[in-house]
């Protein structure tokens, strides 16, 4: 399909692309213009004088065997951020950005939260996004994942946030003495029975993904130790599965604190909203 015109190789390469992706022309136009070395908008205003270059066959294959296109092309966007990602680490799907607008929300009437804490960082993008909404923030980011740490770290520089965030391999919050005022967590979440798309299963990190049968082995830890981390009147935040609302929002509970769900555009649930305070059951925030 090389050597020919780009419009030709747009509409065959969508054609195959069909296969694998729900958004097959978006994925070939990102591919074209990432081997031609060009924004995907440079691209379309080039495309009548524009060839298929060579390269280009080979990030279709890619593409084909279910690799995901962020890691493909090394980048994904996120919030107002565009962040290196890399198969060690999970891809941020807009779905997170709930979390980020969840503490907009709580602290609309409240002063800035000055640290705050992103538990098994990954990318580094929710404490990324957190630091540009408030830039008198300083934050740290926790992964097991050494390779993580490395790209998160990589993140900070792109975004011009080094000197405000910190990211160290960690265990969750064991060993950290200080408290914050926000707290950021997308833990692996997913039931270790669950059938996933071969983009996920065969190519992100099963120890992002992955939380034993039940899916709350994380939550179960967290929910223990947030109480040590969280400042007074902070807010910890916690991404969930779509079905796991009560189970993983009593565990808070039954740690003492109030727990409210945040839902994503589509209407699921997807984050804990967890203050200190009485248990009461879940509750929609505003």
């Amino acid at each position: 399909m090389t050597d020919r015109p780009l419009s030709d190789w747009l509409r065959d390469a969508t054609a195959c692309l069909a296969r694998v992706s729900d958004t097959p022309r978006l994925d070939a136009e990102l591919l074209a213009a990432f081997a031609l070395g060009l924004s995907r908008e440079e691209m379309i205003l080039g495309l009548p004088r524009l060839d298929a270059p060579p390269v280009v066959e080979a990030l279709i294959a890619r593409r084909l065997a279910h690799e995901p296109l962020a890691y493909i092309l090394g980048k994904r966007d996120f919030w107002t951020l565009s962040l290196r990602v890399t198969p060690a680490v999970l891809i941020p799907r807009p779905d997170s950005e709930t979390l980020i607008e969840a503490a907009i929300g709580h602290f609309q009437d409240r002063a800035p939260p000055r640290r705050i804490l992103d538990l098994g960082t990954g990318s580094g993008a929710l404490l990324l996004a957190a630091l540009d909404i408030w830039p008198e923030a300083t934050g740290l980011g926790i992964d097991a994942s050494p390779a993580a740490i490395e790209i998160a770290r990589e993140n900070a520089v792109i975004c011009a946030m080094a000197d405000r965030a910190t990211f160290r391999v960690g265990d969750w919050g064991a060993g950290i003495a200080e408290r914050f005022d926000l707290i950021l967590c997308n833990p692996p979440y997913i039931s270790t029975r669950a059938m996933l798309p071969a983009d996920v299963r065969d190519h992100e990190p099963a120890s992002a993904l992955f939380a034993g049968e039940d899916g709350l082995d994380d939550y179960r830890r967290l929910a223990t130790q947030t109480g040590a981390l969280l400042a007074e009147g902070g807010v910890a935040i916690f991404e969930i599965g779509f079905d796991q609302a009560e189970s993983a929002g009593a565990l808070f509970r039954a740690a003492g604190f109030a727990v409210r769900l945040a839902r994503d555009l589509a209407g699921r649930a997807r984050a804990l909203i967890v203050t200190a305070g009485s248990r009461v059951a879940d509750t929609e925030a505003p």
